[in-house]
């Protein structure tokens, strides 16, 4: 996971002087080789020997290279290759895309899986680059190996989902997530719109673990929660890294993005540690970009159930279209300028029609323009001027824009009058606007 940058560099353009341009792979027909593709099923058990034998090579690779796979060092280069054979090896196409920061040469690994719908295009993906300090085992790693595991399932399932299914190792995110930023900069706008979702696995074995979903998307959050509901284990809410890893350029773009994360070095709680098990008053992971992040870093449960996560996402979310919410919508689209670091402002929503009161899970689109979305405190008031709080200011996020769905337990409003999103900016330096906003009946 990238570190959370200082609050002045909230607007620093990142100059990354692109080698080539990120062309979207063609799509090709279902594999015909062998057997005939297997129908869509329950996603199968992704063998932690398997994840760990992964993680051995990395380490390894690391060891042979002065301790690191960084960006621009040997080490990160020969990761690449052994991530890109093993796919070479099951049937993807894959492709290295290029690009320099820093001065040294980058890549993203790209790989898609023939078939699907190349409409609706299903990404998962983890940064493969490890900081200069250490091997990078638990960051990242374990996502990076838990997503090449997972995409050799589908090989190995001869899967033929509905939706296109490609995956995808970053690299340079420990620079400020570079390679996914490039990635998704360059994608031509109609390859853009093509994404039908985009997963993102940074930090999945910690040793004193969390067990943590992002809530940027409803149905992709639900797909995570649903999966841990039916192992009894209860989640939280994604907040240590949010805005800090590869989902932040696809969010960005308007992409749904989900994914799981296991805790960085913020403290484990007495209350997290008496229901997740592991040692209050300890880092998630204390060797969080440290030389001692090394295959002896990681929670072997932890990362056996993380990745068996990511299969039973991949295997649902690439099944057919989703349906989004039912209901009656009733938005506003005009422009609401938010002042910088001043008074909060208001856009008025009227709701007339409807009989009783608002739902229990009421639906809230929101879509906020902000070139540093951790300056924005926002909340959904109700007719009678009941204050709902959908987020709160963030020192450390850093990314552009608040662009998401919240659910609100509104049942004791009343469901007419006019409801208002109030947006303010808490902090100096940048501005932005509302863009639109909708509720969902």
């Amino acid at each position: 996971m990238s570190p959370a940058r200082p609050r002045s560099l909230s607007v620093a353009a990142l100059a990354v002087a692109a080698l080539l341009a990120a062309a979207a792979p063609a799509v090709q027909a279902a594999p015909t080789a062998g057997t005939a593709p297997a129908a869509l099923a329950a996603a199968p058990d992704i063998p932690l020997a398997n994840v760990k034998a992964h993680l051995t090579q990395l380490q390894s690779i690391a060891t042979a290279n002065s301790g690191n796979r960084a960006h621009g060092r040997a080490g990160y280069k020969a990761s690449v290759d052994y991530v890109k054979a093993k796919l070479d090896a099951a049937g993807y196409t894959t492709a290295l895309q290029q690009f320099t920061s820093g001065g040294a040469t980058g890549y993203n690994l790209i790989a898609d899986w023939p078939g699907g719908d190349p409409n609706q295009v299903l990404m998962a993906g983890s940064h493969l680059d490890s900081v200069t300090s250490g091997a990078g085992i638990n960051d990242n790693g374990s996502g990076s190996a838990a997503v090449l595991e997972t995409a050799l399932a589908v090989s190995r399932a001869r899967l033929a989902p509905d939706k296109h299914l490609r995956f995808a190792w970053w690299g340079a995110e420990e620079l400020g997530l570079v390679g996914s930023k490039y990635y998704v900069n360059n994608l031509a706008t109609a390859e853009r719109s093509k994404l039908a979702g985009y997963l993102n696995f940074d930090m999945i074995g910690s040793p004193n673990p969390g067990y943590f979903v992002y809530d940027d998307d409803p149905v992709i959050e639900q797909t995570f929660k649903d999966y841990y509901a039916g192992l009894s284990i209860p989640t939280e809410i994604e907040t240590e890294g949010d805005g800090r890893s590869d989902h932040a350029p696809f969010k960005n773009a308007g992409v749904p993005v989900g994914g799981l994360f296991s805790g960085a070095d913020y403290t484990k709680t007495s209350a997290q540690a008496q229901k997740w098990g592991g040692t209050a008053g300890q880092a998630f992971d204390r060797c969080y970009h440290s030389s001692c992040d090394t295959t002896a870093n990681i929670n072997d449960t932890a990362l056996d159930r993380n990745s068996d996560a990511i299969a039973h996402a991949v295997w649902t979310l690439s099944a057919g279209t989703t349906t989004p919410p039912t209901g009656t919508v009733f938005s506003n689209a005009a422009d609401v300028a938010v002042p910088d670091n001043g008074a909060a402002v208001t856009s008025p929503v009227s709701v007339t029609g409807r009989t009783g009161n608002a739902p229990s899970a009421l639906k809230v689109a929101v879509d906020i323009k902000h070139t540093y979305r951790g300056d924005l405190v926002v909340d959904l008031l109700a007719p009678d001027g009941t204050a709902y709080r959908l987020k709160n200011s963030s020192g450390s996020d850093s990314a552009d824009n608040v662009i998401t769905t919240y659910t609100v337990n509104a049942s004791s409003e009343t469901a007419n009058g006019t409801w208002k999103l109030q947006v303010r900016d808490v902090a100096a330096q940048d501005t932005g606007y509302i863009d639109s906003w909708g509720l969902t009946f």
